[in-house]
Formats: C-alpha cells, structure tokens, sequence
C-alpha cells in the first residue's frame, strides 16, 4: 500500500465552489466537478489504480519536497529539491463566480528556479468515480478528455514559438504521459479546465501570471477583513482560508469537507462522505467567522438556513434533516464505489451518506444558536422566518423528548441522548431572548416551560451520581465529549461544581495526553466494528472548556501541543490515530471551527488577570 500518501501529506486548493488535494510530491488524487458533492475525476487517494491522477515529478532521480502556501493565499506551492536542479511546482484555482458553474479551471505551473531539472507528467483522469469510461485527442494546444457529458481540457501554458509537449504518448486507458525539461529561469505549465464544452488552447505565461496575480489579490483582500490580533494568528487565518474554501459561495453552504471516505481507522469501516452541508456543522461556522470578523459568510449561511427553515420539509425526522447537499437539495442516498479497494484497503468506499435519515435533535439548537449571534451582531430575522422559526419550535415541543440517533450518528439504534436534549433547551433559550429583544409574537409561555422541562430532566437524569459527571445517554455511565459545549451555551456556569467534577471525570477517562476521544465505543457500542481515533474537534473543545473554568495554563498546554498534530501546512483531517498520524476525511471544517473559537476564548482568558491567577481545583465563592 505505500503508493497512498499520508492523508496529511497534503495541500488543499479551491475555487469556492469545488476543490482538490495535491499531495507533497506533486500528485493530484482528488478532484470533483463542477461542485464538491459531484463526482470524481481524480481520486487516486481512494483507489490507486481505478481513481485517476495527475502526477508531476522529477524524473529519475531522487527528489525531496518541500511544500507552502503563498502567505495569505490558498496558492499552494511544492517545491522539489534534487542533485540538479530546484523546481517549483504551483497549483492554484481562480476564484469562480458567485453563481452555479459548470465550469472550473485549476492551473498547474512549473519553473525551474536552480539548475536544471526534468518532469515527468502523467495525466490520468477517472470520470464518475472511474464508472465512466473516455477518448483523448492530443494535438498542438494541448489534451481533450471527453467523457461524454463531463470533458477535461488541457491547455498549455506557453511562449510563442515554444514546442509544446516532447516524448507524449497516449495508453490504451486514454492517459497522456509527457516529459517535460526546464533549465534555469523557464517556466511551462498547464491549465485543466472541466465543463461540458472546454477546448484546449495556448495560454502565454503572462496570461497565467496575471490568473496568478487576480487570485492572490482575492485571497489578500478576504484575509484583511478578519479583526482577530491575539495569539496564533497565523493559524486562525489558515483555518479560516480553510472554512472559505469549504464554501459553495453560490449558496453559502459549508461543507463538512472536500472528501469523501478517508477511513477513521485505517483498513476499518467507518469511511464517510463528508462532501455535504451539516446543519450542525454550519451553524456552528456562523458563531466562529462572526468572532473573527468575516460576517458576509456568516449572512450568506444564514441566508441558506433560513430556506431550510422556510421549506420545513416535514420529513419522517422532522421539518430540518441533519445534513442536505449544497444546493439544499436532501438527497443523498448512499452507494459503495464497487471494486474500489478504499485508501490502504479501507474498504468500502461510500458516496451518499445514509446518516441523512436520522433524528438528531441537537440540530434545532444548533440553527437557532446561529440566528441568535447573527442577531447579535445586526443581521435580524425577518417576518416570513420567524414564523418559519415559531413553526419549528411548536414541533420541536411537542418531538424533544424522544431518543434519537445523537450527534456522533452512531448506527446502533436511537437512544435518550444528553446532549441532544441539551441543544433543545438551547433552542427554546434561544428563541425565548429572540423574542423578548424585538418583542415578537410567541407562545412564550410553553417556550418557557418546555425549556425548563429540558433542564430540570438534564440535571435528573443526565448527571450520574456515580460519576459525579453529566454522561452519554440518560441511564447510563459512559461520558461523552460533545458535552464539552454544555458550558460553552451557557447551560451551566464554568465554575459550577457540578462542571468542574465532570471535567475531572473527562480527565480521566476520554483524554490521552491532551488528545480527547468522542467516548468508548466499547462502553457504548455505536452499531459499527473497529475502533477511532481521538476527535480533534474535541481537543479543542476541551480547550475551551478548560480556559472557561479557569484552568488556562492546561488550556494553553493543551492548545500547543494540538497545533503540533497540524501538517505542514497548518490543516487537519477530523481525528488523530494512536500513531500521532491524521485520520479521517481531510480538511474538516469542524475541526478548524473548533480551532478558531478554542484560540480566541484562550486567548481573552490569558488577557484577563482574573482567569490568569484561577489554578486547579479553584471553587469560587459566587456558586453556592
């Protein structure tokens, strides 16, 4: 299997609308189009033989890589580094238009900076997930892969005059295989371009650099906006580039990431497609971009969930399901990827997510939580969604206390979640100070008592005497991490006792040298073989949680020696293997949200003496 990367052995790149990994040594083994949930044309990463690819490498001879981002840009730049020469590989996608496209283009330059040096090329698309077979017609401008209703062009970017490809051959798969020599100073590369009716053209290198020039204006102008000056700045950019290429910007859905699955443990099962729009996930963004400045993103997903809330599709779980794709469309039904052996035999490879169907009623605090800080910061809800939002609430009081599936989408049957409860009371909670700030019509009195019911059932039944902890699921022992937001939202004081022994209990039983687990699979079986690694997501709620109750010099600890798990470029995949090794579908939004808030809450805790001076242990005497 070592012809699969390390899943962190990668750059991500985007256009706002779909995106591609490039791996460290030039390889291209994910790319879909024309949207992130559309299938594949490279996908080597999954399938080493059936995925398709589009390598760029030193030729014969030994070679290391080097890898970056133009400074405040999603220009992802390889360098490699041989006995004869440095070569600079840089892989970018201008920036499409706000509306739907078929269209995409991702450019491909090469220049040789030291000496001399020679590349092998090798073109090798795989359309709709390698089940839709091509011809290839090369001729002076560059390669036409046609697939039918999806082509790929391939142009070259050229001087006049220059010959254009040397040594080509075509395979009997319809791959293109080229050679490619620069000498100090030259520059060669291509540009791919899908859609319907691309062609191949020349491109002259000026043409390309002003491509170049265009996208890292944008890039420069969208990071100016962000108001954050604390601690670890360079990183809560990175993460919000991250956040800003995980955007359909037609929409201003989030997907939860660019991939789909990456295993959570390797050879195991649970392989996912994350390449869709969580309510949770999403509105969990709008909090995160709105602290650090970036509020038009945080409009245009409201913008998008307030069309799920409008719609109330009123479906067997309820008027919102967990998870639509971008363009709100709720269909996703999953298939496995046949024949397809899965990264490093993960098998099987799924499309779709049969997680869909779900009841998880976390999601409705989720989305009013959202249209809560929106408000906050000046972005009201009109009349037509706040009765869409009263609508919501009148089915949600009379749906809360049920069991459901949960947050972590376990497949081992519905049970009486603590945290879903916990997001319903931060639903009510929500729409009760909505009403009140602007005085809307709303039957306040059942709001209010159903989300004291929720509270007075949490404190009963979801706190453990035994464990002196809040735990998993109503009747049981088992702790969950999700639970980590419980002070976060305000359900209960950071320096409450009753907080602070559950912290304790976390202590003990979920985290692993600052790394944290969502919970035990084996104390609390989900449905599904095999085991995970711990939930970065959670290692950074966890630092939240711990610079909130005052334990801030742990947080930072904690906080420092996560950044250490970033790859080269500063991104994550969902979770973190025994091995320090990054798991599970990559990039993943809701890891860099994390990230964000953990930096900014740590960060105003370090510059408040009243939490510097807090240790361990403190019990304050304002909780009685």
């Amino acid at each position: 299997m070592n012809e699969y990367p390390l899943i962190a052995d990668h750059g991500l790149i985007g256009d706002l609308q779909t995106a591609a990994l490039v791996a460290t040594d030039g390889t291209l083994d994910w790319f879909c189009s024309p949207r992130f949930d559309s299938p594949s044309i490279f996908a080597s990463l999954l399938d080493s033989q059936r995925g398709g690819h589009f390598s760029t490498r030193p030729r014969g001879e030994a070679f290391a890589t080097k890898q970056l981002y133009l400074p405040d840009t999603a220009i992802l730049i390889t360098r490699f580094l041989t006995e004869g020469g440095v070569g600079e590989l840089m892989d970018f996608m201008p920036v499409a238009s706000s509306s739907p496209s078929e269209q995409h283009r991702m450019v491909r330059m090469l220049r040789c900076v030291r000496g001399q040096i020679s590349f092998d090329i090798e073109v090798a698309p795989r359309f709709d997930y390698g089940r839709r077979p091509h011809h290839v017609n090369v001729d002076g401008d560059g390669a036409l892969f046609d697939a039918g209703e999806t082509r790929l062009a391939l142009s070259l970017i050229l001087e006049e005059n220059v010959g254009p490809l040397t040594n080509k051959n075509i395979t009997e798969a319809g791959d293109l295989h080229n050679t490619l020599h620069l000498e100090q100073g030259q520059m060669r590369g291509v540009v791919l371009e899908t859609g319907p009716d691309v062609v191949p053209r020349i491109m002259h290198p000026d043409e390309a650099q002003r491509l170049v020039d265009d996208t890292a204006r944008f890039w420069h102008d969208w990071v100016s906006q962000s108001t954050y000056s604390g601690r670890w700045r360079e990183e809560l950019e990175r993460s919000a580039i991250t956040l800003k290429l995980l955007t359909y910007a037609p929409t201003g859905a989030l997907v939860a990431s660019p991939t789909a699955g990456l295993p959570e443990q390797i050879g195991g099962e649970r392989n996912w497609d994350y390449r869709y729009t969580w309510i949770r996930d999403a509105s969990f963004s709008v909090h995160t971009l709105v602290r650090m400045g970036f509020v038009d993103e945080a409009v245009a997903f409201s913008r998008w969930l307030r069309d799920r809330i409008t719609e109330q599709l009123e479906s067997e779980t309820g008027p919102l399901n967990i998870m639509y794709r971008v363009d709100g469309n709720p269909d996703l039904n999953e298939e496995i990827v046949a024949d397809w052996e899965g990264y490093r035999g993960s098998y099987p490879v799924r499309i779709g997510n049969g997680a869909s169907g779900q009841l998880q009623l976390d999601i409705y605090g989720e989305a009013l939580d959202a249209l809560y800080h929106l408000d906050r910061v000046g972005v009201e809800i009109g009349q037509p969604g706040w009765v869409a939002v009263c609508g919501l609430l009148e089915w949600l009081a009379d749906n809360w206390d049920q069991p459901e599936e949960g947050i972590w989408e376990t497949r081992g049957g519905r049970k009486d979640f603590t945290y879903g409860r916990l997001m319903c009371w931060v639903a009510f909670d929500r729409a009760i100070r909505l009403a009140t700030s602007h005085g809307r019509p709303a039957p306040m009195d059942r709001w209010m008592a159903e989300r004291d019911a929720i509270y007075n059932q949490i404190m009963e039944k979801g706190w453990s005497p035994e464990r002196q902890a809040f735990v998993q699921q109503y009747g049981e022992t088992v702790l969950d991490a999700s639970l980590l937001k419980m002070s976060q939202v305000g359900f209960v004081s950071p320096d409450d006792p009753m907080w602070q022994s559950t912290l304790t209990a976390m202590d003990t039983e979920l985290v692993s040298d600052s790394l944290v687990y969502r919970y035990d699979p084996s104390a609390s079986p989900d449905g599904l073989r095999g085991s995970e690694g711990t939930f970065s997501l959670c290692t950074f709620l966890y630092v939240d949680a711990l610079a909130r109750a005052g334990r801030v010099d742990e947080a930072r600890l904690t906080f420092e020696k996560m950044l250490t798990y970033a790859n080269h470029l500063g991104l994550y995949s969902e979770e973190i293997a025994t091995t320090g090794e990054q798991i599970g579908n990559f990039a993943q939004a809701f890891t860099h949200l994390a990230l964000i808030d953990a930096a900014i809450t740590l960060n105003e805790c370090l510059d408040d003496p009243a939490h510097r001076t807090r240790r361990p242990g403190h019990r304050p005497k304002r909780v009685l």
